[in-house]
């Protein structure tokens, strides 16, 4: 199963965007979003799909971490 997941915009040059996933800095092609640093945004398979709200970021968040807990 493939899931998007959401970070924060670090750094946006041309269409390649740097995006923090929690400490983890990962480039992500900003193609399809117009963003700017500190957007929220969901990444899938390398590609910034979409911009969310900080509450719906950290809600997506928390609930990731919540199945992770799960998980054991």
């Amino acid at each position: 199963m493939c899931v998007a997941l959401p970070g924060k915009v670090v750094s946006v040059k041309g269409r390649k965007a740097a995006v923090d996933f929690s400490g983890n800095i990962v480039e992500a092609d900003a193609g399809l979003a117009d963003v700017e640093v500190d957007d929220r945004v969901l990444v899938h398979a390398g590609c910034i799909i979409q911009k969310l709200s900080k509450e719906d970021a950290d809600f997506m968040t928390e609930f990731a971490d919540y199945i992770r807990e799960l998980e054991g």
